[in-house]
């Protein structure tokens, strides 16, 4: 193994761990602020302190878009108005069982990059991939159900907005391939800052049509230390090691990464108490079997070419 995949799959591996914990976080925070204007006050930090060190390290010139504007921002909003919107309102109307399913949810982000290939680069699935998507797909349905079928009508829809959530971020991530003379910091400010436009704009109507409210200092105040594990770990050091780790291994290996999050979140939920079921287990561990195998499968394919 050189040097710089061992680099990259270390930046993946901190992204992911970082990740990981984050769903448990955001289930105490959730009680307590909404997930849009969470994602506000979140991103809206780690786009101010990217713009600081992208201009005190690159200079104002960094911030040009070189005719690239229109992509970024799509990019950009996929990931951090698409994801966090999506993931964390599907996170809360889970309830407490919203971290499990939110991360679990996560780990099928290899497979959707596969879809996400075959749409924009014609890279049509093999039958291996579509049969792992299925099992993966298994997987989430039993984590969601627990096992009672019965209750996948209402306990479907958050999986599916999570699911959403996260083909958001595997679009994102996907791009960054798309700008290899980039450095990591400029692509990752610009994006968050532009994907910022979106967020406020989003809320902006949202707030004057009466569907949201702005937090209290009170509330702002209750979930502090939320908010900074957000920011700091899960959101500029996450961010800036996976599009890192991204590029030095590529996406189809840096993918693979996401199958940590559920373990990881797995141990902090454990750690704080929660209660697994044997479902949740089983389903988890099909998710990342799947997963596994797929990836197994494509480097085989690589190597026989």
């Amino acid at each position: 193994m050189n040097k710089k995949y061992l680099t990259g799959a270390l930046m993946c591996l901190t992204a992911v761990v970082f990740w990981g914990g984050m769903f448990p976080v955001m289930n105490a925070a959730l009680k307590v602020i909404d997930p849009f204007y969470f994602t506000l006050l979140r991103y809206g930090s780690v786009a101010i302190l990217l713009a600081i060190l992208l201009f005190f390290i690159e200079g104002k010139k960094a911030f040009k878009t070189d005719g690239h504007l229109l992509s970024l921002w799509l990019l950009g909003t996929s990931a951090f108005a698409g994801f966090s919107f999506l993931v964390f309102w599907g996170q809360a109307l889970a309830g407490n069982a919203g971290s499990v399913i939110a991360s679990v949810t996560m780990a099928v982000q290899p497979l959707l990059a596969v879809l996400v290939a075959w749409v924009w680069k014609r890279n049509k699935p093999t039958a291996v991939a579509f049969f792992c998507m299925l099992v993966a797909l298994v997987g989430v349905v039993l984590v969601v159900t627990q096992g009672n079928l019965a209750i996948l009508v209402s306990a479907g829809f958050p999986a599916l907005v999570i699911l959403l959530g996260a083909l958001c971020w595997v679009i994102y991530s996907t791009g960054v391939a798309s700008f290899p003379d980039w450095s990591i910091l400029r692509y990752s400010a610009i994006t968050t800052i532009l994907g910022m436009v979106s967020v406020i704009a989003l809320l902006t109507i949202a707030t004057l049509a009466g569907w949201l409210t702005f937090p209290t200092l009170a509330q702002i105040s209750h979930i502090q230390w939320e908010l900074a594990y957000m920011i700091i770990p899960a959101g500029i050091v996450a961010l800036f090691a996976w599009n890192l780790g991204n590029r030095q291994i590529t996406t189809l290996n840096g993918i693979l990464f996401m199958n940590l999050v559920p373990i990881t979140a797995f141990v902090v939920n454990a750690f704080l108490g929660y209660r697994f079921g044997s479902f949740e287990i089983v389903g988890a561990l099909l998710v990342i079997a799947a997963l596994i195998a797929n990836n197994l499968y494509n480097r085989s394919l690589q190597k026989n070419k």
